[in-house]
């Protein structure tokens, strides 16, 4: 069977669709050597390390009920005023205990826990010691966390620490989700949020010796031009112009690594974030944690797709060839 390396974008509840792409490559007879990826991206690519199917990640999706994902603090009940406060004292709306023991729970289904149970095997052609990598933010030392290689800067086991702890870190949305705390060997505590801020499509963060045996596969999410609700922004509302602020953070990075660097869109899944659902159309964005089963399904459906039309043109020799002369 042939192997690839896979590195999967963040994108918070659209994450949906990068399920339905793993599947697509599952079923074109891929398996995943190496996995990377930001928040959601980073959810995906640890159940798959793990030893998940695609389907199997479906199946716990469908019965996931995605409004759990936003747990609020007893001020949010407070309105505007708590929400106000929320953010003042705990640096973000919600709480993410509930996903954190969501994950806990199905990586130990496969005995699958901590990083030192999903090292890469020897001669694999990675440069990474673990099969597969998050990316996270250090808001503390105002540094890009590469996880669980840059925990020893922190004087912790890399070996020893929790996958879902990593991948909590990694989707901690700013302001949206609290930060999470990590303290390190000396007892100095540091703030961590979602690694999208730095880099939120680490497709470089797999090129290396495995790039010409194997393909690394990137899954991204695709964009209308001019989508960062520019209607909003002209009206005047200030929810909308602080979305495109965050919008703009996430991904303005990558999007200028992708456009300066030859063959990384040739080789990028790129799914649609527009569904049509419940006799509708609409744009799922990362925080919509209210869709409907519909809806997500579609989502799903919509990464299955993309993935199934970027196969059937794909040829890895003509890439070679084409982008590193080989």
């Amino acid at each position: 069977m042939p192997k690839c390396d896979l590195v999967l974008e963040g994108g918070g509840v659209k994450g949906i669709g990068l399920v339905g792409a793993a599947q697509a490559l599952e079923a074109a007879g891929y398996t995943f050597e190496n996995l990377a990826g930001t928040s959601a991206g980073a959810i995906v690519a640890a159940l798959l390390a793990a030893g998940y199917s695609g389907q199997e990640i479906e199946e716990e999706l469908v019965r996931l009920d995605y409004r759990n994902f936003k747990q609020a603090e007893p001020l949010d009940h407070l309105g505007v005023p708590g929400k106000f406060m929320s953010m003042i004292f705990h640096f973000g709306l919600y709480k993410a205990d509930f996903f954190e023991h969501w994950l806990v729970g199905l990586l130990a289904r496969k005995g699958k826990t901590v990083f030192g149970d999903i090292r890469a095997a020897e001669g694999n052609g990675s440069k990474s010691k673990w099969r597969m990598q998050a990316v996270a933010s250090d808001i503390t030392d105002r540094t890009m966390l590469v996880l669980p290689r840059d925990l020893s800067r922190f004087g912790l086991d890399p070996d020893g620490f929790p996958i879902a702890r990593a991948v909590r870190m990694s989707m901690s949305i700013p302001l949206f989700y609290e930060p999470c705390l990590l303290t390190d060997s000396t007892g100095v505590d540091h703030l961590i949020v979602d690694g999208g801020l730095l880099s939120n499509y680490p497709l470089w963060l797999l090129d290396g010796e495995a790039r010409a045996d194997r393909p690394v596969f990137g899954c991204k999410f695709s964009r209308s031009k001019g989508e960062c609700a520019q209607t909003g922004i002209r009206q005047g509302h200030p929810i909308a112009f602080a979305e495109a602020l965050v919008s703009t953070a996430l991904d303005a990075h990558d999007n200028h690594h992708i456009s300066t660097t030859k063959g990384d869109l040739d080789r990028s899944i790129l799914i649609p974030t527009d569904v049509a659902a419940d006799g509708k159309t609409a744009r799922v964005s990362t925080t919509d944690f209210g869709i409907s089963k519909a809806v997500s399904m579609a989502l799903l459906e919509n990464g299955r797709h993309a993935a199934e039309t970027f196969l059937a043109q794909w040829n890895f020799s003509h890439w070679k060839t084409r982008f590193l002369g080989l």
